[in-house]
């Protein structure tokens, strides 16, 4: 049976993190499925207009799609997240796994990877996990699920999330277990390589820097921090999304839709994190970010970049299937 993987198809694309992670890889993108239409003219700003879109794939006729190797998919995790209080398959959201489902089973490509909330394990006691375990391997695949980090793989964020691969029963071989990619302890990189923004107004100044002030000086903050202090400790990842700060050297919090909390100090300036960065933390490189941040507004790019994949782990896993097929 011919193991070789050439093609795939990118699912609940968003701006593509995917497709970035797998042409990395030298597979050929044979289509995308994306409803958003603000994701959409992101991805077709990074990749070009000749990947057709097939848009809602609830609606999709399976018999109407290409033919692919790989299947990928980072399903909405708003059902299964804490911030989209963990409604789970009660949510129309939720119930996408069962379209990505219905798709692997008609089209029976030899490997899928799919994406999601590392909530998603604890969900109704793991019921939910266990439902679509089975759902997957039902299709017919020995399904491997394993929780990642992205700042194991070279990426200073603090984001977990849980990836699932597939392999279909008969390409799978019994003596050769599948395995994640391990942590890459000798991966250097620090914060300074991905803050790197230069333009003035990402500062934050005047009526903005009062309220830090003042959110200094609130009751679960007063007396713990001095502003000079801050400014002194170059790359200190400030994350004022709630009421008491939180601080992060190294690293910064997970990316998240609708997160503009985070700053950071450099240049003894206080400074928001932009677009462009956050797409660097997210595993974009620098030609696409830019690209983005010249023609996207601002606010946009930021909240597209939480809603992303990280590029690199999807890459290090995607390798690892490329590795298990062709070894």
């Amino acid at each position: 049976m011919q193991k070789t993987l050439k093609t795939f198809f990118d699912f609940c694309s968003g701006i593509g993190s995917a497709h970035l992670a797998f042409k990395n890889l030298d597979l050929k993108c044979v289509g995308y499925s994306e409803i958003d239409e603000k994701a959409i003219k992101t991805y077709e700003l990074f990749y070009g207009t000749e990947y057709k879109n097939y848009g809602n794939l609830m609606k999709i006729n399976p018999e109407n799609l290409n033919d692919f190797d790989i299947l990928v998919a980072g399903f909405p995790c708003q059902a299964f997240s804490i911030l989209g209080y963990r409604k789970g398959f009660d949510d129309d959201r939720g119930k996408i796994i069962h379209g990505l489902s219905r798709i692997i089973e008609i089209k029976k490509p030899k490997a899928f990877l799919l994406e999601n909330v590392k909530g998603l394990l604890s969900i109704n006691n793991g019921n939910t996990m266990q439902s679509i375990l089975e759902i997957l391997k039902n299709c017919g695949y020995q399904v491997f699920y394993k929780v990642l980090k992205s700042s194991d793989f070279g990426i200073p964020q603090k984001r977990e999330r849980i990836y699932f691969v597939g392999i279909r029963n008969d390409l799978y071989e019994k003596d050769k277990q599948f395995e994640f990619p391990e942590k890459e302890n000798n991966k250097l990189s620090t914060l300074k390589d991905f803050l790197v923004e230069e333009s003035d107004e990402f500062i934050v100044s005047g009526a903005q820097y009062d309220v830090f002030l003042k959110y200094l000086n609130n009751k679960y903050n007063v007396g713990k921090y001095h502003i000079d202090d801050l400014l002194k400790l170059e790359y200190l990842v400030i994350d004022g999304r709630q009421s008491d700060l939180r601080i992060y050297r190294d690293c910064i919090p997970t990316l998240r839709t609708g997160r503009q909390g985070i700053m950071y100090i450099k240049n003894r300036k206080l400074r928001k994190i932009s677009g462009l960065e956050a797409l660097l933390l997210q595993g974009f490189n620098i030609e696409l970010a830019r690209k983005a941040q010249e023609n996207i507004p601002k606010t946009m790019i930021l909240s597209q970049a939480g809603n992303a994949m990280t590029v690199d782990v999807m890459e290090k896993i995607g390798k690892c299937i490329l590795d298990y097929m062709h070894g």
